[in-house]
C-alpha cells in the first residue's frame, strides 16, 4: 500500500521526534524580555534553523522581525514545475503561570499517562516536529514532492504583529499555493479536524487614575473616588447579566454552522466546575466561533497578601476581545475603546493602549488542497472522515497571509487538541497524535503535488 512506507518511517521517527521536542521545550522562549531572557529565544530560532539546514533547506535564515523577535525561514527545492507549499508553526510560548502548579517542571518534557508534558509540546513546538516528521518521512519515501517553505514565529502568542510586517515588506518571501498552519488541533484526540475559521483579536491595556496618591481607607474612603472600583465597573459593563460579550455598537448574534459542540463535552474539555453556569447565549460552537467574547486577562492592583487598607490611586487591566470573521478587527479596536472611554464613571482619567491586534479568518473548504487534506487524514485515522471546525483562539498571520496571497489555500491543523491544555498548567502533547498528524501532513503533501 503506497502509504505503509510513510506511516512506517514516521512510527521508527518517533524516538528522535521525543528527544528533539525535549531539546525545544527546554528552551524558556517566551517573547517577554521584560521577564523572560532573549537568549532563550533566541537559542530556540538556532535550534529551527540548524534543524532545517540539516534536513536539506537552503536560504535558510533568521529573520529580525519589526517587533525586536526573530523568526526563522528556509526553502526545499523540489522537482522542476512542482507547486509550493508553506508549513508554519511557532517557537514562542505562553509563560508557564505558576511553575509549582506544574506536576512536571514546565520546560523539561516529561512523559506522564502516555503523554508529553511542557510547555510549548503542543502550541506549538510540536508543530515544528511534526512538519519535520513528515519531511523525513517522503524523503524516505522517496522524496519531496513540492517545493516546502518553512517559516517559524518568534512571537505569535504575544501578538506583536512581527512576522505580519516582515511578511508585507517581503511579499514574495511566504507566497505559495498552499499554506498549512500547524498551530491548531483536533476537535478531539482521535478526531482528524481541519480548522476552517479563526477568530481575530485585539488586546487593550486600560488604566484608570483617580487619585495623586493612594489614600488611609478610614479617612477618606467613601468619598475619594477608588480607582480600583473604577476599574471593576468598567470591566462589568463588558458583559451582560448571562456573561455575553457587549461591547457598544458590537454586533454579537452570529451563528455556527459546522461541527456540532455539545454543551456537556465542552464542560468535560473546559474542566468546569459542578454547578457553575457557561456563561453567554445560543450554542457552544456560536459563542466559541461565530461571536465576539471578552476577557479580562489581567489586572494590576494589591494582591491580597500584600494589600493595605487604602483607597487606590491608579488601576489597570489587560483586556482581550476575540472578534469572527466578518468583524474587522481594527473596527472593533476603535468600539472597545470607545466602550471604555465612555463606560469609565466619575470622570476618573483612562488610559487606553493598543498592545496586540490580529484579523480574522474563514477558509475555502472546497479547494483541492481541502481535497488532499481529507484523503490523507482518511488513511492517517482509519475509519474517520476529516471535520470542519472553528478556532475560538486567533493566529494573526493567516489573516495576512490571506490578504497577501488570496490564491492561496490555507489549511490550519494540529496537536492543540482539548486534552493538551494549551496557555494553561500542565501542557502535553499526544504522542499519537503527533505521530498521525504528521502522517497525514506527509501524504496530503503527496496527494497534493499530484492533483
Amino acid at each position: 500500500m503506497p502509504s505503509q512506507p510513510i506511516a512506517e518511517t514516521v512510527a521508527s521517527l518517533m524516538p528522535r521526534a521525543r528527544e528533539e521536542l525535549a531539546e525545544l521545550v527546554a528552551f524558556r522562549s517566551v517573547a517577554d524580555f521584560d521577564r523572560y531572557p532573549r537568549s532563550e529565544s533566541e537559542g530556540a530560532a538556532r535550534w529551527a534553523a540548524d534543524a532545517l539546514r540539516a534536513e536539506g533547506f537552503e536560504d535558510v535564515a533568521v529573520l529580525d522581525t519589526p517587533d525586536g523577535t526573530q523568526s526563522v525561514y528556509g526553502r526545499l527545492a523540489g522537482p522542476e514545475g512542482a507547486r509550493t507549499v508553506l508549513l508554519y508553526a511557532h517557537y514562542d510560548v505562553q509563560p508557564p503561570l505558576d511553575e509549582a502548579g506544574w506536576d512536571s517542571p514546565p520546560f523539561e518534557l516529561t512523559e506522564r499517562d502516555g503523554r508529553w508534558y511542557g510547555r510549548g509540546a503542543a502550541d506549538c513546538k510540536g508543530g515544528l516536529v511534526m512538519h519535520l516528521l513528515a519531511l523525513r518521512a517522503l524523503r524516505a519515501a522517496g522524496g519531496v514532492p513540492v517545493t516546502v517553505k518553512v517559516i517559524v514565529e518568534g512571537s505569535e502568542e504575544q501578538g506583536t504583529g512581527g512576522l505580519e510586517r516582515y511578511a508585507e515588506a517581503h511579499p514574495e518571501l511566504l507566497e505559495a499555493d498552499a499554506i498549512v498552519i500547524g498551530d491548531t488541533g483536533n476537535f478531539r484526540v482521535g478526531l482528524p479536524t481541519v480548522t476552517t475559521v479563526l477568530r481575530g483579536m485585539t488586546m487593550l491595556r486600560v488604566r484608570v487614575d483617580t487619585l495623586e496618591g493612594n489614600l488611609h481607607s478610614g479617612q477618606f474612603g467613601g468619598a475619594a473616588p477608588d480607582a480600583l472600583a473604577a476599574l471593576i465597573r468598567v470591566l462589568d459593563s463588558l458583559r451582560a447579566e448571562d456573561g455575553s460579550t457587549t461591547v457598544d455598537g458590537l454586533a454579537a448574534d452570529g451563528g455556527w454552522e459546522g461541527v456540532d459542540y455539545a454543551e456537556d463535552r465542552f464542560r468535560q474539555d473546559a474542566r468546569v466546575l459542578d454547578g457553575v453556569d457557561l456563561t453567554g447565549s445560543g450554542t457552544v460552537g456560536d459563542r466559541l466561533w461565530a461571536r465576539p467574547a471578552v476577557t479580562v486577562v489581567g489586572i494590576d492592583c494589591p494582591s491580597v497578601s500584600e494589600a493595605t487598607p487604602s483607597v487606590q490611586a491608579s488601576a489597570q487591566a489587560l483586556v482581550s476581545l476575540r472578534v469572527p470573521p466578518g468583524v474587522d478587527a481594527g473596527e472593533a479596536t476603535r468600539l472597545l475603546r470607545a466602550h471604555l472611554e465612555s463606560r469609565t464613571p466619575w470622570g476618573a482619567r483612562v488610559r487606553i493602549e493598543q498592545v496586540g491586534q490580529g484579523r480574522a479568518f474563514r477558509a475555502d473548504t472546497t479547494s483541492p488542497a481541502y481535497r488532499a487534506m481529507a484523503e490523507a487524514m482518511a488513511v492517517a485515522y482509519p475509519g474517520e472522515e476529516m471535520r470542519y471546525a472553528g478556532q475560538g483562539g486567533s493566529i494573526p498571520l493567516c489573516g495576512t497571509l490571506a490578504a497577501l496571497y488570496p490564491r492561496a489555500e490555507i489549511l490550519l491543523i494540529g496537536l492543540s487538541e482539548p486534552e493538551a491544555r494549551i496557555h494553561a498548567v500542565n501542557e502535553s502533547v499526544s504522542p499519537e497524535e503527533l505521530e498521525r498528524l504528521s502522517v497525514a501532513e506527509a501524504l496530503f503533501l503527496r496527494g497534493y503535488a499530484a492533483g
